[in-house]
């Protein structure tokens, strides 16, 4: 009971003071940890900045509600008739400073820049943070106002007061203009009637009924195209730090509609398509990373409301009120406070103008200011460019590393979570690896055996199976250029043919039927008829299981005896069929662990995937297999998988009750080990870019968006590069091409 009692008496001491200091905690860990959720996929980080987010309104809250608790009791212990006068005094002392602490609380629930939304859905309650900050304010009003008539802290407290009242503005008003529908509406073009068609058909038959040779005309809209031609041509060569943000800017301002599902002018499309084209594949993939890094900050900071001149007044305001607020509360005497209360306070002071200035260098060093200085001021450009991005790409700098031929460093770790704008790196997901670690064990010891109830119970709560497949069967490979370099080219080339809106959809429409139909790898015509089939003749999701499968037994067991040395050897065709694995294991991961980015084009594939891993366990279960590194083990199983023969398809002895399309992929992978290597791999390689391009331009706009708080995809990157060579559906609108024109022959 002694210790219930002490306890009791220890939190109702130290219970204010605790969740005061500890909001001021999470608002540090916030402003300063959460930009790395753009840059990484680590669920840990991702899982503690949402801990952080979720628990900092609620300490806030809750500490305010204490502070009105303490006020409450402080006021019925005056009432008592023999209470102490000396008491009375360091009490009402006590209750100014609770009051103090109020405002500071306010300055947390407005949150830092850095992070606004946690998701896109919280966008959308906005309205209840509305309702939040008039009920927060009028709480902390009435523990301010309780503190009355006598309190010795008054002035610093209002200054407060103002400063959190506009933070928590601020981030209403900023979840207020990321909200999707919101906008959508902002981002809509003013309405365009046309020409006055009425009136000029008016005229154009009192021309006729005068017997005047009338006709009209449609004139093109001058200089519009010269004007997409100047601007292609700016900045030809390599780009630079400051260019690269500036164009991202420029392009960004243009395309951010498409989150919303807009559509855009056909002008639109050939000014990106003509900048694009004369761009590098590693220049085009910075414009594009800095392009969605202004997206990320529109929908998930406060960037919408702070960049702006308003924006930057009622900072500096909001900054400056603070520090006057420290400087009364110095110059006060301090006699009656605590001096554990004073430190705290101090404590919460300094945070705030830390915090503030934090935000200040953020402000003045982002992507957002870089853009915003105009290009007829060469002088701040420089400045910037050298006084910051270049000084600091010179001592961070950056190199890709070849993670299978060196390992990096603990500091080059830390150099590209700093530098890098996502999280540069591939989830990888394979069938037949996880076929065999699941298959069941004929031989089990006793923690075999618990592992197996563990995972029971497991797939009992899908929620935990899911993670533990997440934790254990996920691995990731570093983004590599060549790969980036290889996928450029491709939609490159695409692009190249889509002049007409009909083919750019046909194009877009292309999930290998298109690589079949116009590759430069010859193949004998039967045999493009069979791989036809696995295309067109089934569902997206069976088609990409179908090729998972047979690309994995292609890659692991060896070439057909006709293939040369040559080929084997040869470097492009050493680095497809690299490329040809890390997608496939991509794709499947997207569909498997990321259903909602392929939930458009998925149909059933998570019962294809469970039918098929259920036939794969019972043919291994079946076979012996050897034991030894996974990689060897993995060879052995493909081999044993090609073995089997396959003269009558599998739906002819099984029926179609099962989805299962394991011995489909055998027979797609037999077919496809009778093409030299060389055009095996080409071909395969430009089918697997088609079918991440095609699952790309179909994925919903938010999945996209939301996509990049949890580190980003490729296929997001390779989606808004299609936009901007233009293949796709998004440019509709022939804008200002021409206006009609009533003339009148001689």
């Amino acid at each position: 009971m002694s210790i219930l009692s002490s306890t009791t008496k220890f939190y109702d001491k130290w219970n204010v003071r605790g969740f005061v200091l500890f909001s001021l905690f999470l608002q540090t860990i916030l402003i300063l940890f959460a930009p790395f959720r753009k840059r990484t996929r680590c669920g840990f980080v991702i899982f503690s900045i949402w801990i952080a987010y979720l628990v900092a309104d609620w300490a806030a809250n809750f500490a305010v509600g204490l502070i009105s608790n303490s006020q409450k009791d402080i006021r019925q212990n005056r009432a008592l008739p023999n209470y102490d006068h000396n008491a009375a005094e360091h009490a009402a002392d006590h209750a100014d400073i609770l009051a103090f602490w109020a405002p500071f609380l306010l300055l947390h629930l407005g949150g830092p820049d850095t992070i606004t939304a946690f998701a896109l859905e919280d966008n959308a309650l906005w309205l209840r943070h509305l309702v939040g900050l008039i009920s927060q304010v009028s709480a902390a009003f009435l523990v301010f106002n309780q503190s009355f008539p006598r309190n010795r802290l008054w002035m610093p407290t209002v200054l407060l007061f103002a400063a959190g009242i506009i933070k928590y503005v601020e981030r209403t008003c900023a979840l207020f203009l990321a909200n999707l529908d919101k906008f959508r509406k902002s981002k809509l073009k003013k309405a365009d009637p046309g020409p006055n068609y009425a009136k000029i058909m008016e005229e154009y038959a009192s021309k006729k009924e005068a017997k005047l040779p009338a006709r009209i005309e449609l004139i093109r809209e001058p200089n519009k195209e010269s004007k997409i031609a100047r601007y292609a041509a700016v900045d030809e060569g390599p780009l630079d730090d400051v260019k690269v943000v500036r164009h991202a800017y420029h392009f960004f301002n243009i395309f951010n509609g498409l989150i919303v599902d807009l559509i855009f002018s056909f002008h639109e499309r050939d000014e990106s398509r003509m900048f694009f084209n004369k761009r590098t594949p590693d220049d085009a993939f910075k414009v594009i990373a800095v392009e969605l890094n202004f997206i990320y900050e529109l929908l998930y900071t406060k960037v919408l409301v702070v960049h702006s001149k308003p924006g930057y007044f009622v900072r500096f305001v909001s900054w400056c009120v603070v520090v006057a607020s420290l400087s009364i509360f110095y110059t006060i005497e301090k006699r009656g406070f605590g001096k554990v209360d004073v430190g705290i306070t101090y404590s919460l002071l300094f945070g705030a103008i830390a915090l503030d200035t934090i935000a200040l260098l953020m402000l003045a060093f982002s992507d957002w200011t870089v853009a915003s200085i105009p290009q007829n001021s060469p002088i701040c450009l420089e400045a910037i460019n050298r006084c910051f991005l270049s000084l600091l790409r010179h001592y961070l700098k950056l190199k890709r590393i070849n993670w299978w031929k060196k390992k990096p460093s603990c500091w080059d770790r830390a150099r590209q979570v700093l530098l890098r704008r996502w999280s540069e790196s591939l989830n990888q997901y394979n069938l037949i690896h996880y076929c065999l670690k699941e298959r069941p064990k004929k031989k089990r010891g006793p923690f075999d055996r618990s592992c197996r109830i563990l995972i029971d119970l497991f797939e009992k709560c899908g929620f935990l199976k899911d993670f533990y497949d997440n934790f254990y069967y996920v691995s990731s490979k570093p983004f590599e250029e060549k790969l980036w370099e290889f996928i450029f080219f491709q939609i490159k080339k695409k692009s190249d043919l889509a002049d007409e809106p009909e083919t750019a959809k046909s194009i877009r429409s292309a999930r290998g039927g298109w690589v079949l139909q116009n590759t430069e790898w010859t193949i004998i015509e039967s045999s493009s008829r069979k791989l036809m089939h696995y295309i067109v003749d089934v569902d997206f999701d069976q088609s990409l299981i179908l090729w998972h499968i047979a690309t994995d037994l292609c890659y692991h067991t060896k070439d057909n005896q006709s293939d040369t040395t040559d080929n084997q050897s040869d470097e492009d065709t050493s680095n497809r069929r690299e490329f040809c694995k890390i997608l496939s294991d991509y794709m499947l991961y997207l569909l498997i662990m990321q259903p909602t980015m392929m939930s458009a084009v998925a149909g059933i594939g998570e019962i294809r995937f469970r039918d098929t891993c259920a036939e794969a366990k019972e043919f291994f279960d079946r076979k012996e297999l050897p034991k030894g590194p996974k990689e060897e083990i993995k060879k052995v199983a493909c081999e044993m998988i090609l073995e089997v023969n396959t003269d009558v398809e599998p739906v002819a002895v099984k029926g179609d009750r099962s989805k299962s399309v394991m011995f489909d992929a055998c027979i797609l992978a037999k077919e496809l080990r009778n093409l030299e290597t060389k055009k095996r791999w080409g071909l395969m390689s430009e089918m697997w870019v088609e079918l991440l391009s095609y699952a790309a331009s179909h994925c919903r706009a938010n999945t996209h968006a939301a996509q990049l708080s949890k580190g980003g995809q490729l296929i997001t990157f390779v989606w808004l590069l299609m936009a901007h060579f233009g293949i796709g559906e998004q440019f509709q609108i022939n804008e200002g091409q021409a206006r009609a024109k009533l003339i009148v022959d001689k």
